[in-house]
């Protein structure tokens, strides 16, 4: 009998040891590997650091660019995917991302990313992806500004092309219907939460005076100013950002802490001092996203908590992993 234990055992062993290294289990190996956070601590253990020294001496060199990054990660997954497209430059046969409406004049932070990859690539050639390059880099720029923390899943790899149509037509734009966000949002599995939540990320940087024009001097073609914008914030806007000209003059999108990660842009919407006309029709056109922004601006660490949920539902959109994807050697090029 106790042979016969020591036998059923030993298959039972045998069993679990055969599973363990069966092809099915390897997710990677199929080409539908899932995203996890510890993905490069054997193949590159101070991947994560690295990313964090040069984010932090970008951000403390220039404020801005810890806004500049995030966004970089937003207009990134929006289009194909978290998938680094945006970063590729343009070549014979192909139209970058960074020429589209969105990114024209305005999307940065790709010398930051540069410099990311060329300190990994010493560490450990050939290893890390640019797109999760992007995803932490998004991650530290919040810590840095005072905003919260997550554990970030890694594995993602590298696109091969770029999308100019899909950059033009499938990132929000400052002028967009609320309806026309949240269907965008909507099509990347994202909700009016998220919408609502991710939208804080207004509460650091700049937009350019063209982004927010019209609510001056035209916002429904009849050649009147917004309505829902207060006349002494906008009269101070129109001192810099005149019905021609100007175009690319700057202005904090959060003139209350503009380089603090905080709930004071849910605040200014309340007051009806959102700059651009997609952040103030959070609460004109919504009785849910309205409700969401009083929350947000009644509880940071609500905003906080559910930020952080968000981004990482965003950096989870359409990922390439296994054979479906590359590591680039350069972020800006295909491999050759």
């Amino acid at each position: 009998m106790t042979f016969i234990r020591m036998a059923q055992s030993l298959s039972f062993v045998m069993v679990v040891a055969l599973l363990a290294f069966s092809p099915l289990c390897s997710s990677q190996a199929s080409g539908s590997a899932y995203l996890y956070p510890q993905f490069y601590d054997r193949s590159c253990p101070k991947a994560v650091e690295i990313v964090k020294s040069v984010v932090a001496k970008a951000v403390a060199r220039e404020a801005r660019m810890a806004a500049s990054l995030l966004r970089l990660h937003f207009h990134d997954c929006f289009v194909k995917g978290c998938d680094a497209s945006i970063l590729l430059d343009t070549t014979g046969t192909m139209i970058s991302e960074k020429n589209s409406i969105p990114n024209r004049n305005s999307a940065r932070g790709f010398e930051v990313i540069d410099e990311i990859k060329s300190a990994l690539e010493k560490e450990c050639p050939h290893t890390v992806s640019c797109a999760d390059i992007m995803a932490l880099a998004a991650r530290d720029s919040t810590v840095l500004t005072g905003g919260p923390s997550w554990d970030v899943p890694l594995g993602r790899r590298d696109s091969r092309d770029a999308s100019l149509s899909g950059s033009n037509s499938n990132i929000p734009a400052p002028n967009n219907t609320f309806q026309t966000i949240l269907t965008k949002f909507k099509l990347k599995k994202l909700n009016i939460v998220d919408m609502v939540a991710l939208s804080g990320s207004h509460t650091i940087g700049n937009a350019r005076c063209t982004t927010f024009r019209q609510r001056l001097y035209n916002q429904s073609g009849n050649g009147q100013p917004d309505f829902s914008l207060v006349h002494s914030y906008a009269a101070q806007l129109r001192t810099r950002c005149p019905k021609s000209g100007g175009d690319q003059n700057l202005f904090f999108l959060d003139f209350v802490s503009p380089t603090k990660f905080d709930n004071s842009y849910f605040k200014n919407l309340l007051a009806n001092k959102g700059l651009l006309s997609s952040d103030q029709i959070l609460t004109t056109q919504s009785a849910v996203s309205l409700e969401l922004v009083k929350k947000y601006a009644a509880n940071c660490e609500l905003f906080f908590e559910q930020f952080a949920k968000s981004m990482l539902k965003m950096g989870n959109i359409s990922p390439l992993t296994g054979s479906r994807g590359v590591i680039r050697k350069n972020c800006r090029k295909i491999n050759t």
